[in-house]
This record gives C-alpha cells, structure tokens and sequence, in this order.
C-alpha cells in the first residue's frame, strides 16, 4: 500500500540522507566487495566454477545439481540456468552481507561438495 500523499515527508526524507550522506554508494560499495570475497572463497573449490566476471553485488556459479538442494536447505539462492549434470546458480550480496556470512556459506559449499 503507498501511503497517503501527507505521509511523503517521511519517505522523502530517507532518500535526502540516501543520496546526500553518499549512503547508496557505502552500501553498493560493501555489497561488492562481498561478492568478491565470495568469489574468492569459492573459487578454490573445485568443483565450483565461476561463470560471469564478478564486477558487482552478484556470483553466479556452476555447482553439481546434487549439491544444490541441500545447500538451499540452509541458504536462500536462485537456480539460474539447469544444465546437465551443473546448474548455474546465483548468489547476492547486499550492504548487510558479512565476512562472517561468506565464511558460513563458502564452508557449508566445501562442506557438500566433500
């Protein structure tokens, strides 16, 4: 539901600080490096292929098709693209993404793929 038209002040207040306070930009910035630290993290797996150069928040990544329900168990992400035996799947990152965040994932990855 939008709110009512006199209700805007409050919104319109959230984007000045968004956009004066370069807040957009910390965020977008710190989803990104998340990504490549993700990037990082799995590329050392073997059975991890990365599909796409990372140049923002998003890792796509070709996994065994076995491994992927599993994982979905304890991670919300997306099947992009089914393949044969690999499905091409997608991780985001956002401005609250952690260090800790991808250690958990990138090990639970290693962990499936054992």
């Amino acid at each position: 539901n939008m709110q009512l038209a006199s209700k805007m002040r409050f919104v319109a207040v959230q984007f000045e600080t968004f956009w004066k306070q370069d807040l957009w930009k910390k965020h977008a910035s710190r989803a990104n490096a998340m990504a490549k630290y993700l990037e990082e993290k799995v590329s050392q797996i073997d059975q991890v292929q990365i599909a796409y150069p990372v140049d923002a928040n998003g890792v796509f990544a070709w996994l065994p098709k076995d491994v992927i329900p599993q994982l979905q168990k304890e991670f919300p992400f997306y099947v992009w693209q089914s393949g044969e035996k690999k499905d091409l799947v997608r991780w985001m990152m956002s401005f609250d993404t952690t260090e800790e965040d991808i250690e958990l994932f990138s090990g639970a990855v290693r962990k499936y793929l054992a």
